[in-house]
């Protein structure tokens, strides 16, 4: 399951298919709530608003939040009852949505759906990230040098994928019985549309290698994104051919946040059976690249990600990289652009005159106000109050991420979502 997923995405090995007394039942209240949470009307009401966003016909900002790295705050391993960790990570994701509607109140649509992924098997390029953990639990890690020259990269090699359809179906088969007259059980199949190569290559190469790479040995990394997008190329054709793929155009994370809504989707063309890659929601980042120029962006990252990014039907760009001096030539070369991350480092102004009303500006307030020593209500009002100021005639989302930690005070973001909500209903069209 995606760490910023509110959704229920199963991937269930071979060995985890015990669910016995309590758990089941557990399972099975939860799923009840969930159901029920989701026959309130304000969700499909959502979903519809959603829906006119991202198909660039928004009326006011939409607000979300992904509490991430502080749920171990807001709603600890200790809140969770079943035995079997399999189950308690269902539980989790059941109480994670139960927990959206009762505490914070965004504009999160809650589904009465519970994916089932299908069982896709898939080996990597040959290059495995090696890294040194802090003795901290929720401290750095340091990524250690694995590329040392051009003949680490021409070990490579081209990736392989196949599904396991017998596996699938006996998952299904597994949640349908347990949830099935509970929830609506659909199985998916993901496309691998997530994409940062040159962050990919900080990892084996080194954070700070990098940056002499692109003076003294850029060859190296033209070289290395090169093999990795046509792996990738040939993994999402071949997950194509092989019919693994299904729509997932409901509330499935988008971009760097965000979800998949849109009447724009499937992509012209669709003959209502086959689907493809042009059906959905393309996603590239270059988070490493935060400081460096237009120019070096240009060359080492855009010029690689386009390649991939032209297989969707709608695409997304960024993620915590300032990107206002650089929006012109993401809207350049990124085929289909739908959705901008504008991270907390960049300015808002001059990307709104930039993106307008045609492309989805998706804001990211810096979550550190909400991990300061004392809560400041009144900040974030102003700041909130501000980027809409800014940002009048914009597609606008406002979406609180990678908040890390809440100083053990759950209600300061539950605050957050009633303030940012007051003030984007101030600027309903």
């Amino acid at each position: 399951m995606s760490k910023h997923s509110y959704k229920l995405e199963i991937i269930m090995s071979k060995h985890e298919k015990r669910l016995e007394g309590d758990d089941r039942n557990i399972l099975r209240e939860l799923a009840a709530k969930v159901a029920l949470i989701s026959s309130d009307s304000k969700h499909a009401e959502n979903a519809e608003r959603w829906t006119a966003h991202n198909d660039l016909k928004t009326t006011r900002p939409m607000v979300l939040v992904f509490p991430e790295g502080s749920w171990r705050e807001l709603m600890p391993d200790s809140t969770l009852t079943c035995e079997n960790e399999f189950a308690r990570n269902i539980e989790r994701s059941f109480r994670q949505q139960i927990y959206y509607s009762e505490h914070l109140k965004d504009d999160n649509p809650i589904e009465n759906i519970f994916n089932v992924s299908i069982s896709v098997i898939a080996t990597g390029h040959g290059l495995a990230e090696e890294q040194t953990l802090s003795q901290q639990s929720t401290g750095a890690k340091h990524y250690e040098t694995v590329i040392h020259g051009m003949e680490d990269i021409e070990r490579m090699k081209e990736p392989t994928v196949s599904v396991d359809w017998e596996e699938s179906k006996r998952n299904l088969e597994f949640f349908s019985e347990l949830l099935g007259d509970i929830l609506d059980v659909r199985q998916i199949g993901h496309c691998p549309s997530r994409f940062a190569p040159i962050d990919e290559y900080a990892k084996l190469r080194g954070m700070e290698t990098i940056f002499y790479d692109m003076i003294d040995c850029p060859e190296l990394i033209h070289e290395f994104c090169r093999r990795v997008v046509d792996g990738r190329i040939h993994v999402a054709k071949k997950l194509e051919e092989q019919g693994v793929l299904t729509l997932n155009l409901r509330n499935n994370y988008s971009g760097s946040g965000g979800n998949c809504y849109t009447n724009d989707l499937p992509y012209e063309g669709f003959d209502g059976e086959h689907v493809r890659t042009k059906d959905f929601w393309g996603f590239a980042t270059a988070q490493i690249f935060s400081e460096v120029s237009p120019e070096m962006h240009e060359e080492f990252a855009l010029t690689h990600e386009k390649r991939l990014l032209d297989l969707f039907g709608l695409n997304s760009y960024g993620c915590c990289e300032p990107l206002h001096h650089k929006l012109d030539m993401v809207i350049k070369h990124i085929p289909r652009l739908r959705r901008v991350s504008i991270s907390p480092w960049a300015n808002i102004a001059k990307s709104a005159e930039i993106l307008q009303d045609k492309y989805i500006y998706s804001w990211k307030p810096n979550p550190a106000i909400l991990a300061g020593e004392k809560f400041n209500a009144k900040a974030i009002r102003e700041e909130t109050r501000d980027f809409c100021e800014k940002t009048r005639g914009c597609v606008t989302e406002i979406i609180m991420k990678d908040t890390h930690t809440v100083k053990n005070e759950p209600g300061r973001i539950w605050e957050w979502v009633r303030i940012a909500k007051e003030v984007a209903a101030e600027f309903t069209n």
